[in-house]
């Protein structure tokens, strides 16, 4: 524990410099933007922070996403417009209180509520981490493949609808990973013949196209469909007494929620979010409230979200695993610096590692400074014509690539990540399984040949170690474990 009280105060020293604060600060302001999620923000400045310093452009990062993750309550309050599916539990409540004229509370006591969780959080992810890299540090070739296993699976899983399509995503992005030329024969792969794909597909490239240009296109595709109507704020902000009186213990129940479930390899804040709803619904004092504007409706989701948000980076800095799209963009921007989160981050860039965890207490307290005081500037942002909005996207996505990479070919891979991530939205595909197949795919494949190496080619190895067998037992039953639920369910509507 004092190791890493000494270590976090070392990244508090990184964190509170002037270049630091000021990554902190823009990302935050980003990502509180409403309407453009974060891993959509991080995807478009992946290209224009690429020659950045790799700290602060991390830092700025974490503070689109836990800003980010605020964000998408203010859309939700307003104009009952998810900015994010995580926001969707604040969505119910939130906007009956903005409609009844209590927008102001139910906007501040999101925030603050995120301030309190995401601050406990993150000092949860300071103080688990090392034991987490302890473990790490243990696993053999065999085992960390197993462990790509278990993220694909419940990536897979977790993200969308059905199973299937995530699978059938995670598949395309496992394809994708295959390009480019095989680090252990020499041999070219899935290239075509055209030179520029020898170096395999750009993770930065396909983020920006399937979140950005793809989403641009889905909101241009259903602009007629779905109109928006503004909801502006009426009375006070500030939260009376007895509205402080109900939002203390939702929380910390959301935090409690929100952090251990956020950092599973299969977390994300979908799941700790609306089980903070049910479980404040059951424990009010005011039922006939929920449905109508409770304010536990909003404290608790909201506090669940960022609480879930630090809990992703548990994997993410110690295992490399993302379990969320905004992680998995993250992860993207540590490979662009060339660095592997892993047991080894800890190590060779403690700097880095503990300057970025100190900068989310930071992130925190920006957050609520730049949202409390602010909350009629975000209304009026929300007042922007979604066509400009979303044309200033593609031209900030293409100039973006394009500085990372000039190249025609990269110019085409982006229009057709864009298309495939339209038609992926349109015909309800998930999109996180692409770039996390793309992302860990090659990862798996080198891990599985370095066991297959030494085992001289004797595929048991990966039932030899505990710690392997363990994991793929795991994967096997989250794999099975959908379509067993989902076979049940049929038989019992047949039944009844």
């Amino acid at each position: 524990m004092f190791e890493s009280l000494f270590a976090l105060s070392h990244g508090l020293s990184i964190a509170i410099q002037p270049m630091s604060l000021l990554f902190a600060l823009l990302g935050t302001a980003v990502g509180v933007l409403p309407g453009i999620g974060p891993a959509l923000t991080v995807a478009l400045l992946l290209p224009v922070t690429y020659k950045l310093d790799p700290g602060g452009s991390l830092i700025m990062f974490a503070g689109i996403y836990y800003g980010g993750m605020y964000g998408g309550s203010t859309t939700a309050i307003l104009i009952n417009t998810p900015g994010e599916s995580a926001s969707m539990a604040t969505a119910l409540e939130g906007n009956k209180m903005a409609k009844a004229g209590r927008g102001g509370p139910a906007l501040a006591t999101s925030a603050i509520g995120s301030f309190v969780a995401g601050t406990l959080a993150t000092l949860g992810l300071a103080f688990l981490a090392p034991y987490l890299v302890d473990l790490a540090v243990q696993f053999g070739p065999e085992d960390y493949f197993a462990l790509m296993c278990v993220a694909f699976v419940t990536v897979s899983a977790t993200f969308g609808d059905s199973p299937v399509r995530g699978l059938t995503s995670l598949f395309i992005g496992l394809v994708l990973g295959l390009v480019g030329i095989d680090l252990l024969t020499g041999q070219a792969r899935l290239t075509f013949g055209v030179p520029d794909l020898l170096d395999g597909i750009e993770i930065t490239t396909l983020a920006v196209g399937l979140f950005a240009v793809g989403e641009a296109l889905y909101v241009a595709s259903r602009r007629h469909i779905e109109e928006e109507k503004l909801e502006p704020v009426r009375g006070s902000l500030w939260m009376t007494k007895e509205d402080w009186k109900r939002s203390w213990k939702p929380w910390l129940r959301g935090f409690a929620f929100g952090f251990p479930i956020g950092a599973l390899p299969a977390g994300g804040a979908e799941v700790p979010t609306f089980l903070s709803y049910s479980a404040e619904k059951r424990l009010t004092k005011h039922p006939e409230e929920f449905g109508h504007g409770a304010i536990e409706g909003v404290a608790g989701p909201e506090a669940a979200n960022n609480a879930s948000a630090a809990g992703t980076l548990v994997p993410l800095l110690t295992l490399g695993l993302p379990t969320s799209a905004t992680a998995a963009m993250m992860l993207a921007g540590f490979q662009q610096y060339g660095l592997n989160p892993g047991p080894l981050l800890f190590a060779e860039r403690p700097d880095l590692v503990w300057g970025l965890i100190a900068s989310l207490f930071i992130a925190n307290i920006m957050l609520l400074v730049l949202n409390l005081p602010l909350v009629g500037v975000w209304v009026r942002l929300l007042a922007i014509p979604q066509p400009w909005l979303y044309a200033g996207i593609l031209v900030f996505a293409t100039m973006g690539t394009i500085a990372a990479n000039p190249s025609v070919v990269e110019l085409g891979l982006l229009t057709g990540f864009g298309v495939m991530g339209y038609l992926m939205r349109r015909y309800d595909f998930p999109i996180a399984p692409v770039v996390v197949g793309l992302i860990l795919g090659p990862v798996a494949e080198s891990q599985l040949r370095r066991a297959l190496s030494i085992s001289l080619g004797d595929p048991m190895v990966l039932l030899q170690s505990p710690i392997s067998a363990a994991l793929l037992a795991v994967a096997l039953i989250a794999l099975v474990a959908p379509f067993v639920m989902r076979g049940l369910n049929r038989f019992q509507a047949v039944e009844d």
